[in-house]
């Protein structure tokens, strides 16, 4: 072994001399210093080099090439799990916390240096390719030259910031893949981050592989290397001819436990995720409608300030302008220099502040607060955002097409039933009676026809079951009732080919060997229209075999429907002894033919607590629920009468009264493309269907129109997910390719947290409209105050200093107390949206009018009236408009919290986040008018002019009230 190790290091310095890249000669360098450290690590003290030492290079190197010699060289897979120290069946057997340090130390972590993130430098350059930045900039310029001072490129850029380190957080929650590995003769779930080389991990289908690694054991594995190698076909892992697995490749068929050789940096798919990095920077179709509004606002913004710094400056030239004496301004050639650069200051002065105050930077501010916020609160809620356009899309969600098992079910379940020939059975009594030969086979169709396993405890005194819900059931029912022996039925036979359940054959088969007379059994479970339709025969309760004729068919179908209707999901078990000839059909699949039934079990898995509910507040929102199951029809019915998607007093077998409520797959996959189209709305529950059907469920409903959401958790129904307006993937019972075709990860499989999302997505968009209908009220407002004062006298009473101010309430403080609303049960109940309705509703538009006209009423009225009404000076009255006007925006954030309500105040005692900001903003405000009066350009304001501001303000509330008195029509008005 010794020569072995030598030619490595020999071919590494080979490989160095051959290599001119000088990156790569420096890693070939540190690969051959850091296989010291791997020799260290492997025998626990520096040793000279014997036939257990590989280094870190070769393990990386031996996966990477498929190198079958050079694995044998190294004493086949047994001597690369020798020299790993570890065990095939129990894994690392190692002191848990020093054990995986010192592997992580030796061999490095499961993880990948990941790009670094945006930095604000980036996002201030990207900030600067905006059209609407680049009016900012010109303003800023001219506001240093003029002595004016504004933030809101930085605002923009920071916006961009902080909204790609949330999406990179995200984005690391998202990769933190739940992997099963066998550490200390335990099988456990650890993060993908935390396997190490050495680690034994169990595959299903629809994992994703965590880690480069050597097959051990497993059947009929089929993987998915397209991530790699772009190739769509399958690949074979058996352990003769390509025992070689990848990391980021996934598991389409099959199970397999497999040796971990190289992880992280140190895997292909590592280092290609180093190199490409991911693109978060996706926008959301509101984001890039609102890039759009801000847009057109900047550009009829623009054509305003013009307009009126030519009519000021009209005005200016011919003498219609004058000083705070009277006198006229500009008087001809007798004017002095400096008065004609002042008063062209002061015309260029207003139309920036025109600039500033209408265009509304803090749009993109406020959509990042609602979604970091947001994205936040629904990740407590059990769901994660994997695509930002799913917050904005499942508010407009129309149906639902979910699962049973796990989502609408708690995915525990247990054998209730026990059937043999057409009779219930009492397992105990079938077990006591020896005459049963049966009893051997069900043994074998239980324990060895099973992805699943039966382990005993440290302790040893209990026993621990591993695999789907359905496989645990089925164990914990043959071993508990059945009394059956794992460890004696694993001793006395051999599997010899295993082919893997999936949801579209619904079915799984081995074939076995009794070591005892060498014997050969097919073994079949699954849906028991699957299993019946393979069988010719069947043993009845005394354990006969009797002919499977068509009459006895029927009473097994009337069997399997009582049991359905009783919600218990059925799982029939078939089985033939053949001879050694015929035990292949033309050496591709198992037979599966002229077999006997076994048996039928019926498993009870229960509702989960809270759906009922949840499918009653999707109904009444309009939001339309359809059950899409495997499951035969029985079954499925009374699940959905359960879950309350069928009412109890519905008749669902009268399908021409209501339009096939429950249909089958088979069925719904025969209708004529006209028939799919008309029926497919009337639709509730599709019983024994394939992913395939879901699929076309889903494109019939588009092409009527809806919105639809999706949920799933096999590896094919990914199609269905991707297809789907929003797909839902299931955290805990989902496959990995699931989630990744996925755009929200339901964390806990519950369908409350579905409509949780719904929930959120409505507030989501909600909350956006809120914000755009507060900002565009304020924009208008100034707009139109500093228009008018400008035209007619050439000052603007909102100054610089004031407009920053202004800005900062309307872009920041009140985006962040609207921003942080949390959705309420009237949201679920809001009938959805459709995706093209405008951004700015009619409500929006009734609001923001009846506000915005009250205000400009005030304010011109203090404009043009305000030193004869309080008998002020004209700085003491721009003084009164600023701060009426700022007062307007608090009162007004009150009833910007509700677009339809008319009572403001409900739950507002909870807010205390919203009445935070509106004391921050008083006391601020306060600070402007009485001490900051040099910088602020203000005058302090007596008891009574306090006290007038105030109560102008404080209309708005009636006004907000009477307003939302006045019917809108339903069509839009607006086109953004």
């Amino acid at each position: 072994m010794s020569n072995i190790t030598d030619q490595s290091f020999s071919c590494l310095e080979s490989l160095r001399k051959l290599t001119c890249n000088i990156s790569r000669r420096w890693r070939l360098d540190f690969a051959t210093i850091s296989s010291s450290r791997a020799f260290s690590f492997l025998n626990g003290s520096p040793k000279p080099q014997n036939n257990t030492e590989n280094n870190r290079l070769s393990f990386t190197q031996l996966v990477t090439d498929k190198d079958l010699q050079y694995l044998e060289k190294l004493g086949g897979i047994e001597g690369v799990v020798s020299a790993l120290e570890t065990h095939v069946e129990h894994g690392i057997l190692e002191d848990h916390h020093d054990g995986i340090s010192r592997r992580k130390e030796t061999f490095g972590m499961n993880t990948y240096p990941r790009p670094p993130a945006k930095t604000f430098v980036s996002s201030l350059m990207e900030a600067l390719k905006h059209s609407i930045v680049v009016v900012d900039i010109l303003g800023v310029v001219l506001s240093l030259v003029l002595a004016l001072k504004n933030m809101d490129l930085k605002k923009d850029a920071t916006c961009n910031y902080r909204q790609s380190i949330q999406l990179d957080k995200l984005s690391q929650v998202s990769n933190n893949i739940q992997v099963k590995v066998v550490r200390n003769r335990r099988h456990q779930q650890i993060s993908i981050f935390d396997v190490v080389v050495g680690d034994i991990v169990c595959l299903n289908i629809g994992d994703q592989v965590p880690a480069d690694g050597l097959f051990l054991a497993g059947h009929s594995l089929l993987v998915d290397e397209s991530s790699l190698t772009g190739k769509s076909y399958l690949v074979e892992i058996s352990h003769d001819e390509n025992p070689f697995l990848f990391s980021g490749t996934k598991v389409a068929d099959g199970y397999a436990r497999f040796l971990v050789t190289s992880v992280g940096i140190n895997t292909t798919w590592g280092l290609m995720m180093y190199s490409i990095g991911e693109d978060s920077s996706s926008e959301m179709p509101l984001q890039i409608r609102i890039k759009k509004l801000n847009s057109l606002i900047g550009k009829i913004t623009l054509v305003v300030a013009l307009l009126v710094n030519i009519i000021s400056l009209l005005r200016f030239f011919t003498g219609h302008t004058k000083d705070e004496n009277g006198i006229t301004e500009f008087n001809g050639s007798k004017t002095k220099v400096d008065v004609v650069i002042n008063g062209v200051r002061d015309t260029v002065l207003s139309a920036i502040s025109i600039i500033f105050i209408t265009i509304p930077e803090g749009l993109p501010l406020a959509i990042t607060l609602v979604l970091a916020y947001s994205m936040k609160r629904m990740m407590a809620d059990q769901a994660l955002v994997r695509k930002l356009s799913a917050c904005e899309t499942i508010g407009f969600t129309t149906t639902i097409c979910t699962d049973k098992t796990g989502t609408l079910t708690m995915n525990k379940m247990k054998v209730t039933k026990f059937c043999l020939g057409q009779k219930l059975i009492d397992e105990s009594r079938f077990v006591s009676n020896d005459s049963y030969n049966v009893l051997e086979y069900l043994y074998q169709g239980a324990g060895l026809n099973t992805t699943g396993g039966v382990y005993k405890t440290n302790s040893g005194s209990e026993l621990e079951f591993t695999g789907s819900p359905t496989e645990k059931a089925i164990l914990s029912w043959a071993v508990f009732e059945l009394k059956m022996d794992m460890e004696v039925l694993k001793r006395n036979y051999n599997i010899l080919h295993v082919e893997a359940f999936n949801t579209v054959k619904k079915r799984s088969g081995i074939l076995s060997k009794k070591n005892e007379d060498n014997t050969m059994h097919v073994h079949w479970k699954g849906a028991p229209d699957v299993i019946l339709a393979m069988c010719s025969h069947y043993y009845d309760q005394l354990g006969n075999v009797n002919a499977l004729d068509d009459s006895e068919r029927e009473k097994f179908d009337r069997l399997v429907q009582v049991l359905g209707a009783s919600s218990l999901r059925c799982i029939a078990f078939a089985h033939k002894e053949v001879s050694e000839h015929e035990s292949y059909d033309g050496d591709v699949k198992l037979k599966d033919e002229n077999l006997n039934l076994l048996g039928l079990v019926g498993m009870k898995n229960p509702c989960r607590p809270g759906v009922w509910k949840a499918v009653q507040h999707c109904q009444q929102a309009g939001v339309n629920v359809m059950m899409i199951t495997g499951d035969n029809v029985s079954t499925a019915k009374a699940i959905a009468t359960d879950c309350g998607i069928l009412k109890f007093n519905q008749d669902i077998d009268s399908k021409d009264m209501y339009g096939g409520l429950v249909v089958e797959g088979w069925e719904f996959r025969n209708y004529t493309p006209e028939e799919r189209m008309e029926k497919v709305d009337s639709i509730c529950v599709m019983a024994s269907s394939t992913p395939f059907d879901k699929l076309l469920m889903v494109q019939c409903l588009q092409q009527k129109g809806r919105i639809v959401a999706v949920t799933g958790d096999d590896i094919n129904d990914a199609p269905a997910l991707f297809q789907a307006n929003i797909g839902l993937s299931m955290g805990i019972g989902g496959t990995e390719v699931a989630k990744e075709s996925s755009d929200i990860v339901i964390l806990d499989d519950n369908f409350t947290t579905v409509v949780n999302v719904l929930r959120w997505g409505k507030c989501i968009y909600n909350n956006i409209q809120k914000v755009i209908q507060f900002q565009l009220t304020v924009n208008l407002s100034a707009l139109v105050i500093n228009f008018v004062a400008a035209v007619s006298t050439g000052k603007v009473p909102l100054t610089a200093v004031k407009l920053v101010w202004i800005n900062l309430i309307m872009d920041t403080l009140a985006a962040l107390a609207l921003a942080t609303e949390e959705p309420t049960l009237t949201l679920v109940e809001k009938w959805p949206l459709g995706d093209k309705e405008p951004l700015i509703s009619n409500i929006m538009l009734r609001n923001l009018i009846g506000q915005a006209l009250y205000q400009i009423l005030v304010l011109l009225t203090l404009q043009f009236g305000g030193m004869t009404i309080f008998n002020v000076s004209k700085k003491v009255k721009d003084t009164l408009i600023f701060h009426t006007f700022v007062l307007c925006q608090v009162f007004n954030e009150f009833n910007s919290r509700k677009l339809e309500k008319k009572n403001v105040f409900v739950g507002m005692h909870k807010k205390k986040l919203f009445l935070g900001i509106i004391g921050i903003t008083v006391i601020f405000q306060a600070s402007m008018i009485e001490f900051l009066v040099k910088f602020a350009d203000t005058e302090r304001l007596t008891w009574g002019q306090w006290g007038a501001c105030t109560g102008l303000a404080v209309v708005s509330w009636p006004i907000g009230f009477l307003v939302k008195l006045i019917p809108v029509p339903e069509r839009p008005f607006c086109c953004w």
